[in-house]
């Protein structure tokens, strides 16, 4: 399955990051750092059986 492009907002630098999502596994948890201020952002990812697909990110100190 290919992967899918969401746009989440980095909670450092308040920038729209795009990340990129596999949809065959329906909840993930992982670190990415931000493409714009390079910190650390935890990501809690959540694939619904209808492929909507649900990102909250945090940053370290939430």
């Amino acid at each position: 399955m290919q992967q899918e492009s969401v746009y989440v907002t980095c909670p450092y630098c308040w920038e729209s990051i795009e990340i990129l999502v596999d949809p065959s596994e329906p909840v993930q948890q992982y670190v990415e750092d931000c493409s714009v201020c390079c910190h650390p952002i935890d990501l809690s990812v959540v694939v619904a059986p209808d492929g909507d697909i649900s990102v909250e990110a945090r940053s370290d100190d939430d």
